[in-house]
């Protein structure tokens, strides 16, 4: 699988502000964000009733996957049918846009609106929900500012505020209520196949403890 380094560590409020601060200087704020450069991100996760995707990543598994729906700043004219690959260090996503229609049909149970031959993410989530018994588990809502680099093709996120809720029948519903889920800032820096130097000063990514955190692991743990 070819795919990108993933990086991820913990900072504290204070890293947050400074290396907004910095990035901004260096870096192109994300096209999602709103004029303060940060957006709200809705996501609804899939598991099976064994919770694979929570075990796999407890048992430090090197290969998994993971589907997901999402979308920004509460606007579900804009959804994503989203999968994450995971080998060793390396991960790569592939996403396919889908209609509200699409994903009223998945909450309510109708998978056969994911049925398109010709769509293939929707026909492999559909075949994995038949045969892994795959179903959606948990929402889970986060503030991220996020920035990205040419050189490298880097991305850098930093994210805040996690929440969740069980109740997945609210999922299109931006209002719905989601609690606390981890007083945690999480960054997380992606790269093809370098990172620059610039960027590694800035973040200061030598001198920083790294992390497995996993934002839907820790909503189910809640």
């Amino acid at each position: 699988m070819k795919g990108r380094h993933e990086l991820k560590f913990y900072i504290n409020h204070s890293d947050y502000v400074q290396l907004c601060t910095r990035l901004r200087v260096v870096a192109r704020p994300d096209v999602h964000g709103t004029t303060d450069g940060g957006y709200a991100v809705r996501s609804l996760y899939f598991d099976n009733y064994s919770d694979k995707a929570v075990v796999e990543k407890l048992s430090g598994q090197s290969n998994r996957e993971k589907f997901r729906i999402r979308y920004y700043n509460g606007d579900i004219s804009f959804i994503r049918l989203e999968k994450k690959n995971k080998a060793n260090k390396f991960v790569n996503k592939e996403n396919v846009l889908i209609t509200i229609e699409q994903c009223e049909g998945i909450l309510t149970g109708n998978y056969d609106s994911l049925k398109l031959a010709d769509v293939p993410l929707m026909m492999e989530l559909h075949t994995k929900i038949r045969t892994q018994n795959l179903r959606p588990r948990c929402i889970v809502d986060y503030q991220r500012q996020a920035f990205t680099y040419p050189a490298g093709n880097v991305r850098i996120t930093l994210d805040s505020r996690i929440k969740t809720s069980n109740s997945v029948t609210g999922f299109l519903n931006p209002a719905s209520v989601t609690i606390p889920a981890a007083n945690a800032i999480v960054m997380e820096v992606k790269y093809d196949g370098f990172l620059p130097d610039v960027i590694r000063d800035l973040i200061q990514a030598d001198y920083r403890n790294q992390t497995e955190f996993s934002k839907y692991v820790v909503a189910r743990l809640v």
